[in-house]
């Protein structure tokens, strides 16, 4: 996104600046790029986005407000136009892997704060050795045969939009339980679109397969990365895929990034 500019530039003859980018981002919205429900990107993001002044954009937002198609509550701005609501898929859960506890079956979770994998560390563009909120997740059946681990590491980014995720950091000792599993609708409330990337592979003389997760936001920033474990010979990983997502536009395309819709968690069968 580009930064936020000083000043204005001059708006065409005749039209006010601030008509024209409630115009321009009325077209996004009736794109579906904003669905319905799902809040705005805040008055400095879009400043930056449309390259013009706060003010501007915050009498653009007024505009739309009077005409009905953005509305505001606690939450911030948000996109009133006719279309299906946000919807939340069932499937995407946190940690990717988790499951429901069977009988006999144990199930748990705790947070750290310390620097994460290296490979974690430069996927979320962390400095080496720079500590962070790490959650561990594991889960086995009442034989102890159906393992299944996982090691989630957040971003900064993550950690400075998502209040509830950085309420964490002060109680991270890695003792206590600690009850994740609304990550994913924290963050959407916040105000961030997720795209998540998932990627299966062996791993070498065991019967187990490794997944990991990369979720980004609507502005390609790093959220959290997710390394799953799982016993191949007990589970079986069935991803489902629904609402194909818009091709993902590129840094010289300044329209706002649109919602990919494409969710996948592992379940047994």
């Amino acid at each position: 996104m580009a930064r936020t500019t000083p000043h204005d530039p001059p708006p065409a003859e005749g039209e006010p600046l601030y008509s024209r980018i409630a115009t321009e981002l009325l077209g996004e919205l009736r794109d579906g790029i904003v669905p319905p429900g799902e809040r705005l990107p805040g008055e400095r993001r879009l400043a930056g986005h449309f390259g013009v002044s706060r003010e501007t954009v915050r009498q653009a937002l007024e505009l739309l407000r009077r005409d009905g198609l953005v509305a505001t509550d606690r939450r911030g701005s948000h996109a009133t136009l006719p279309g299906l609501p946000v919807e939340t898929p069932a499937s995407l859960t946190f940690p990717v892997g988790a499951r429901t506890a069977a009988p006999g079956g144990v199930a748990r979770a705790t947070v750290t704060w310390e620097p994460p994998p290296a490979d974690h560390a430069e996927a979320l563009e962390l400095a080496p050795g720079r500590p962070t909120l790490v959650h561990r997740y594991r889960y086995a059946t009442a034989d102890g045969q159906g393992l299944r681990t996982a090691v989630t590491s957040f971003s900064a980014v993550a950690l400075a939009e998502v209040e509830e995720l950085a309420r964490y950091r002060d109680r991270a000792d890695g003792t206590a339980a600690a009850q994740l599993r609304r990550a994913y609708d924290w963050m959407r409330r916040a105000g961030l679109t997720l795209h998540h990337r998932d990627a299966i592979t062996p791993l070498a003389s065991t019967p187990s397969v490794r997944v990991t997760r990369r979720v980004h936001d609507q502005y390609a920033r790093p959220l959290e990365i997710t390394d799953l474990v799982v016993d191949a010979q007990r589970d079986a990983l069935v991803y489902e895929f629904t609402l194909p997502g818009r091709a993902v536009q590129t840094p010289a395309d300044k329209r706002l990034s649109p919602v990919r819709r494409t969710a996948g968690t592992g379940h047994r069968r």
